[in-house]
């Protein structure tokens, strides 16, 4: 059987196409957790940047950009909005005065347990049903798609 459909098969079902079944799948894990995260008056946004200071603190706005997958300029916006929600602050580094390390305040951290809670539990619910076999091979397998569409991105083949 031909994994991939002929140019002609203009009418593919977005059913059968992996990047459709895997954005409609992040559509919905983005929707369960918004709903979460709407009682903290926070966006999925700004709890990508506290995550990513959850596992590293006092890391510079352009690696958290990097880690997060954000441009600076958008980077730059939430943690304001974060800093004014008392959730982060920034500080200078004495190494290096031009760099900005980021770090998360005492509230930013209480917050750690009580969200990841909820991340939790949408990952839960996402995969009931599935055995400990077949999520290992959900990750490994979008890990790998990950991974050849970054290698053709940097121009290196798969």
């Amino acid at each position: 059987m031909n994994r991939h459909p002929s140019v002609d098969d203009l009418s593919l079902d977005p059913y059968v196409s992996p990047g459709y079944l895997v954005r409609d799948t992040n559509l919905a894990f983005a929707k369960a957790l918004r709903r979460s995260l709407a009682r903290y008056g926070m966006t999925n946004g700004q709890y990508y940047f506290l995550r990513a200071l959850w596992i590293e603190e006092g890391l510079s706005q352009r690696e958290l950009s990097r880690r997060v997958g954000t441009t600076e300029p958008t980077t730059a916006s939430a943690l304001r909005l974060l800093e004014r929600k008392g959730l982060v602050k920034r500080v200078r580094n004495r190494q290096d005065r031009r760099t900005i390390n980021i770090f998360p305040t005492p509230k930013g951290r209480n917050l750690k347990n009580e969200l990841l809670a909820h991340a939790i539990r949408i990952n839960e619910t996402a995969t009931a049903g599935l055995t400990e076999d077949q999520i290992a091979l959900v990750r490994n397998i979008l890990v790998q798609m990950k991974g050849n569409l970054d290698r053709e991105d940097s121009g290196a083949s798969p």
